[in-house]
C-alpha cells in the first residue's frame, strides 16, 4: 500500500465521523498529521497528499553563484589546491561573501573537480611541539627522487627552521655523503647564522652513534660553534615531522612533475626558485596561513660577530673554488732561463691528461677489497700489503702485480673519474699489458659449453664468457688479446672479453681448429616495451633512463641499437647514448601491479 494511498483512507475515516485521535493511532501518527492530510485534501484533493519538498523557500546562507565561479576558476588554475588554500586566496581577492571551508569543499565536489573523501580513522594522537623563537633549532634530512638526464638520482640535502618552517637549506649533491652534507650545512651556517640546536636522524652522515661511537665530521662542526646536536629514537620519523612535512610539499609540488634535468646546476637552479617561492610566496597552513619568511629572522650582524663560524678545515677548503686541476708548469730553481714546457716529463706535474689511458699505484688493504673512486676490485686477503698497478681507460681496467697481469676487468670509470685521478698524481699509461700474437700466428676458434656461473674452460682456466649465456654452446675466436664469443651458427657476435692465453696456449686448446670469418654485430634495432615507473624511469638492457614523472605507469616503445636507445613518447621521440652491452633480455612491458583491496 503506497503512502498516498494510506493517507486517502484515514481522510475517508475522518470524514465519516470516526473521532480523529482513533484514526491517528490506528495509523501510527500524530493528531496534527492527520489534519494536516485533511486541511491538504480539501485543498488540492488527491494530489496535495503527494510529499512535498522540504526545501527552504530561501536559503541566505548559500553561497552565490559568482562566488562558486571563482572556487571553481581557481581550482582549475591551481589543481593542487584544496579548500583551505582556496578559501584563503578568496578573501585576499576581497570575495564577499567569504565562503567557509567546507563551502568550498561542497561547491568542488558539486562540479566534480574532487572526489569526496572517504572518512579517516581517528588517528594516533602525538605530542606536538614547536620552538619559541625562529633560529632555536633546525630540522634536517636527506631526500632522493632528482633525476638527471643521464639516468642518475641525486639527493636534496634539506633543512628547515622549526619556528618558522622556513627552508634553510635545499642543496643538490650528486652522492649524500658526509662531506656533502656538511658543505651544505656550513653554507647555511654562513647565510643564516649559527642556530642554537640542529635536530636529525641517525643517518652516517649526521652521526656514528650506531657504528664504534666516534665522532663525525658533523658533530665537529656542531662542536666548535656550541651547536647541540639533537638525535631521533630509531624508527621514530615522527620526531622530525617538521622536515618530513616538507618532503611531502617538495615531492608533490616540484619533484613530482620535474622533468630530468640536463645537468646538476640546472637542477639547483630550479630548486632555488621553488625554494624562494615556498618561504616567500606561498602560505602555510601550519601557521594559520602566513608566509615562512613572515616568522623567520637570520641572526643579526653583532651576533655574528660575537659568535664567529668555525668550520674545520676540511669544509673551509671544499667551500672555496677548486684550482685549475692541470696548472701550467713551474719552472723548476735552476732553470729559470728555459722556455714553458720544457724538461717536463709526461707523468710529471705538468703533465695534462687527453683522455689517454692512465696508470697509478694502489695498496691492497687486509680486507682484499681495493676501493679507487667508489669502485670496488677484490684481490684476496693473499695480496695484503702488495703494492699493485692499475692500467685503466673508460674501456677496461688491468691489475698487474710486479709487472705480471693478474686480473682484468671492465671500466666502470668515467672520463670525468679518470681526469680526477690524473689530477692526483696517475702518470701516463704504457702500451696495455695484454699477450702480444707471434709472428706468423693466425686467429683460432674452438667450441665450449658455457656452465651455469657463466664460465667456460679454456686452457685449464675458467674465462667468463657471461651468465645470461648459461647452458647455451658457444663459438670462441682467439684472436691477439681478444676473446670472441659468438653462435656458431649465425656467427654473430654475443660478448668480447680479455685473452689471457698466448698463441701456443691457444694452439694446444682442446678442439682448436683455424678460424673463419670474424663474427659480426647485430644491427638491426631491437624494438621493446617498458612500463614507466612511479618515479619516471625504466631500465632497457641494464641501463636506466629517466622520462619524467609525467609518464608515470605509461607503456612506451624503445627501439634498441649497439649505440643507441629511442624512446618513443607519443608524438615526441627521445635519443639516449647506451651506455651498456648488456642483451635485451625481456621484450614486452611488465604487467601493473595489483592495487591492494
Amino acid at each position: 500500500m503506497s503512502v498516498v494511498e494510506q493517507r486517502y483512507r484515514a481522510v475517508l475515516q475522518v470524514q465519516a465521523g470516526v473521532p480523529v485521535t482513533e484514526v491517528a493511532a490506528q495509523f501510527g501518527v500524530s493528531r496534527q498529521s492527520v489534519h494536516t492530510w485533511l486541511n491538504r485534501y480539501r485543498e488540492a484533493g488527491l494530489g496535495g497528499l503527494v510529499d512535498r519538498s522540504r526545501r527552504p523557500v530561501s536559503s541566505p546562507d548559500q553561497m552565490p553563484a559568482r562566488v562558486e565561479v571563482v572556487v571553481c576558476e581557481l581550482r582549475r588554475e591551481h589543481p593542487r589546491w584544496g579548500p583551505v588554500r582556496i578559501a584563503y586566496e578568496l578573501g585576499r581577492l576581497g570575495v564577499e561573501p567569504a565562503p567557509s571551508r567546507m563551502g568550498v569543499y561542497r561547491a568542488l565536489v558539486r562540479h566534480g573537480l574532487i572526489e569526496p573523501g572517504r572518512r579517516r580513522r581517528k588517528r594516533q594522537e602525538y605530542r606536538r611541539w614547536e620552538r619559541d623563537a625562529p633560529m632555536a633549532l633546525w630540522q634536517m634530512d636527506i631526500v632522493g627522487g632528482l633525476l638527471l638526464a643521464d639516468g642518475s638520482e641525486c639527493k636534496v640535502v634539506t633543512g628547515v627552521d622549526d619556528h618558522s618552517r622556513f627552508c634553510v637549506i635545499a642543496a643538490v649533491v650528486p652522492r649524500a655523503s658526509g662531506r656533502a652534507v656538511c658543505l651544505a650545512f656550513a653554507a647555511a651556517l654562513r647565510a643564516f647564522g649559527v642556530p642554537d640546536e640542529v635536530l636529525t636522524d641517525n643517518g652516517k652522515q649526521f652521526t656514528d652513534r650506531f657504528g664504534k661511537g666516534g665522532e663525525v665530521l658533523f658533530d665537529r662542526i656542531c662542536r666548535d660553534n656550541g651547536i647541540t646536536h639533537r638525535l631521533t629514537q630509531p624508527r621514530s620519523p615522527t620526531t622530525t615531522g617538521k622536515i618530513e612535512r616538507f618532503h611531502g610539499t617538495l615531492r608533490r609540488e616540484f619533484l613530482n612533475d620535474a622533468m630530468p634535468f640536463a645537468d646538476l646546476a640546472a637542477a639547483q637552479t630550479a630548486l632555488s626558485a621553488w625554494v624562494v617561492e615556498y618561504n616567500t610566496i606561498r602560505p602555510h597552513q601550519a601557521l594559520q596561513m602566513a608566509v615562512p619568511a613572515d616568522r623567520f629572522a637570520r641572526r643579526c650582524e653583532e651576533e655574528r660577530d660575537l659568535l664567529p663560524l668555525r668550520l674545520p678545515s676540511v669544509v673551509r677548503l671544499a667551500a672555496v673554488p677548486d684550482p685549475d686541476p692541470y696548472p701550467d708548469p713551474e719552472p723548476e730553481p735552476g732553470r729559470l732561463g728555459e722556455p714553458a714546457g720544457e724538461g717536463v716529463s709526461e707523468s710529471g706535474p705538468g703533465w695534462r691528461w687527453d683522455g689517454e689511458a692512465i696508470e697509478f699505484e694502489r695498496v691492497v688493504p687486509p680486507s682484499g677489497n681495493v676501493w679507487v673512486s667508489g669502485r670496488q676490485f677484490w684481490l684476496g686477503t693473499g695480496l695484503t700489503g702488495v703494492s699493485v698497478t692499475f692500467w685503466a681507460d673508460s674501456q677496461v681496467v688491468h691489475l698487474l702485480k710486479a709487472g705480471v697481469r693478474i686480473k682484468t676487468v671492465r671500466s666502470h670509470f668515467s672520463t670525468a673519474d679518470l681526469a680526477v685521478l690524473a689530477a692526483r698524481g696517475a702518470r701516463k699509461a704504457g702500451p696495455p699489458p695484454l699477450p702480444a700474437v707471434e709472428e706468423g700466428g693466425s686467429a683460432i676458434e674452438v667450441e665450449r659449453t658455457v656452465n651455469r656461473c657463466g664460465l667456460v674452460g679454456l686452457g685449464g682456466r675458467m674465462v667468463l664468457a657471461a651468465e645470461i649465456l648459461n647452458g647455451r654452446r658457444v663459438g670462441i675466436r682467439i684472436e691477439g688479446g681478444t676473446l670472441m664469443f659468438f653462435d656458431p651458427d649465425t656467427r654473430q657476435l654475443l660478448r668480447s672479453r680479455p685473452n689471457p692465453l698466448t698463441y701456443d696456449q691457444a694452439r694446444k686448446l682442446r678442439g682448436a681448429r683455424p678460424a673463419g670469418p670474424p663474427p659480426h654485430t647485430c644491427t638491426a634495432a631491437i624494438t621493446v616495451q617498458r612500463r614507466v615507473s612511479d618515479n619516471g624511469r625504466i631500465m632497457i638492457a641494464g641501463q636506466v633512463l629517466c622520462l619524467g614523472r609525467l609518464h608515470a605507469q605509461t607503456v612506451v616503445t624503445a627501439h634498441v641499437t649497439d649505440t643507441v636507445i629511442t624512446v618513443e613518447l607519443g608524438d615526441d621521440r627521445r635519443t639516449f647514448r647506451r651506455t651498456t652491452d648488456q642483451p635485451v633480455r625481456s621484450i614486452k612491458a611488465h604487467r601493473p601491479r595489483k592495487a591492494a583491496l
